[in-house]
């Protein structure tokens, strides 16, 4: 199947009587994989399997945009063999495309800065024949070059220009699995050219060990402030039930001192905290104690004051969006279930996808070459 329809051929077939194997070696001159793709089709097919499901993709997205007519098994196969090729190369100590040193953006104190991040997230999953499984955890990191906040609102269009760029990198393998390819990605952009490593996670398990282990040079590994920001929501929905006014009020109030004025500020609050009513339900007290030993435990990654002093992202943006636009918007939709394999593979793909733009065309011509 070609971009132009459905092409017959007629090759050379030779077959092992001892291994009893066979193979045409002009499939693999042509780049033909096992869905008999041409290049450019499967790199169309992969195109629409990772954005869409599968089922979307052959119906509606190929039919109607280029007048491919392939089953749903096609487009899955197709899109699974090559996220699984992007992870098998990415392993293999591989990087897509040329070396180049980004522009990274200085800081208030006239520093470049390079940032990292890494993240988890739920992927879920089904066993055998359909039976229930438990979901298994996404890892998904990022190198990445954020606009200046101030320069970003000044000029919202300077997002479409490239300035603003990202490297993607996403599994449900150990975490440990994605050290040496962020490093390398880290190594191909140039960060050791940057004279600031700045590095976001939220309070997942391991994370901040990980970025401070394999990136030394980090002086920060700030808390996302965004993650903070929904706990203190959590807490105040508990605090002040059925009152919505009350609980905005005061988690507004909570995130404005947490901003200004840090993270140990906040905490001697929580201590403080009183319930309304002069009494706690187990509900709100299981949520102050759970909220509380948070603070507890990664205040030291609070210092949002500092941070915005010297200019510094403190979340959301790659942080934030990395999981859900990386994992979520494709393999978290309503009703999927995934095998382990196949939602490793569209992970890696799905992060080749949503990095630069070169980073796609690059690894497509390298695998048709």
């Amino acid at each position: 199947m070609s971009l132009f329809g459905p092409i017959r051929l007629r090759r050379g077939y030779y077959h092992c009587g001892h291994c009893r194997r066979g193979h045409c070696p002009w499939d693999g001159v042509l780049g033909l994989g096992g869905q008999k793709l041409t290049p450019a089709a499967r790199e169309v097919v992969c195109l629409a399997g990772v954005q869409a499901s599968f089922a979307e993709a052959a119906t509606k997205a190929l039919q109607k945009l280029c007048g491919l007519h392939l089953s749903e098994s096609t487009v899955e196969r197709a899109t699974e063999a090559a996220g699984a090729e992007v992870g098998v190369r990415l392993a293999a100590g591989e990087t897509f495309g040329p070396r180049e040193s980004w522009a990274w953006h200085r800081d208030a104190e006239g520093q470049t800065c390079g940032y990292v991040t890494i993240d988890a997230t739920g992927v879920p999953q089904q066993g055998p024949g359909g039976s229930p499984a438990d979901g298994r955890m996404a890892y998904v990191a990022a190198v990445y070059n954020p606009l200046p906040e101030e320069l970003a609102w000044r000029h919202p269009a300077a997002r479409c220009a490239g300035r603003a760029r990202a490297r993607y990198l996403a599994g449900l393998g150990p975490l440990s699995a994605l050290a040496e390819p962020l490093r390398r990605q880290a190594a191909q952009v140039g960060m050791d050219r940057a004279q600031r490593w700045i590095a976001l996670s939220d309070g997942g398990s391991g994370l901040e060990e990980f970025l401070q282990t394999n990136f030394a040079r980090v002086e920060a590994v700030i808390l996302d402030f965004f993650h903070v920001a929904e706990r203190l929501n959590e807490l105040a929905r508990a605090w002040w039930p059925g009152d919505e006014g009350a609980a905005e009020a005061g988690a507004a109030a909570w995130c404005h001192q947490l901003k200004h004025e840090g993270g140990t500020a906040v905490r001697e609050t929580l201590r403080e905290l009183r319930p309304p009513s002069g009494r706690w339900s187990a509900a709100a007290r299981e949520c102050y104690r759970e909220q509380l030993q948070y603070f507890e435990n990664q205040v030291h990654r609070m210092d949002y004051p500092a941070y915005l002093s010297k200019g510094w992202q403190i979340g959301s943006g790659p942080v934030e969006s990395a999981c859900k636009r990386v994992v979520g918007q494709r393999l978290k939709g309503a009703g999927m279930r995934w095998g382990e394999s196949g939602s490793d593979s569209v992970c890696h793909l799905r992060a080749l996808f949503l990095s630069d733009d070169d980073q796609w065309d690059a690894f497509w011509h390298s695998s048709a070459a």
